[in-house]
């Protein structure tokens, strides 16, 4: 039996493989955008779904408490970014969701208070939350510090700055 020249198919071969590497190679490149348009999506989804729990939870203290002017109605929280990088833990958008959530719902305890007695609250909340450990958010452990306490039209604003916990050396 006579085989045929190998020399042949070695153009066919060549382009055939260039071809076959240049669908692995497309396939790769479109499966990492994917994930990162997915990561986008999902990240968006996150922080919108937190807004929307803080959207839903000032509309029902407004409207419980708005025959009442003189009260706490809401409070907003913000995490500050500060020049120490070292210190300070990049947080995404997540971790911070849900931090806020947990700190959120321990100052909760200040809405519907008078604003008159926010001294006595804001010194209450600021011992309740002076470098309180919030654990096992993602694996991760942070505590907060309270920078700024300010109440400004019914709604207490909180700054605070968030670094990751280290125990104590025993």
């Amino acid at each position: 039996m006579r085989l045929p020249p190998f020399e042949r198919f070695t153009t066919f071969l060549s382009m055939s493989g260039a071809f076959l590497i240049g669908v692995i190679i497309g396939a790769i490149v479109l499966n990492a955008l994917h994930i990162v348009q997915f990561e986008a999506y999902y990240h968006d989804r996150i922080e919108l779904q937190a807004k929307l729990l803080q959207y839903e939870e000032d509309i029902h203290n407004l409207s419980q408490y708005k025959s009442q002017h003189t009260v706490i109605k809401s409070i907003k929280l913000r995490i500050e970014e500060e020049s120490n990088e070292a210190a300070r833990p990049k947080l995404d958008a997540m971790t911070q969701s849900e931090l806020l959530k947990q700190v959120r719902e321990d100052l909760s305890i200040l809405i519907g208070q008078s604003i008159y007695d926010i001294d006595s609250n804001a010194q209450f909340a600021r011992k309740i939350l002076d470098k309180k450990v919030y654990r096992n958010i993602f694996d991760q452990d942070y505590t907060i510090e309270l920078k700024t306490v300010l109440l400004v039209d019914n709604t207490l604003q909180v700054w605070m700055s968030v670094r990751k916990y280290t125990p104590p050396p025993s």
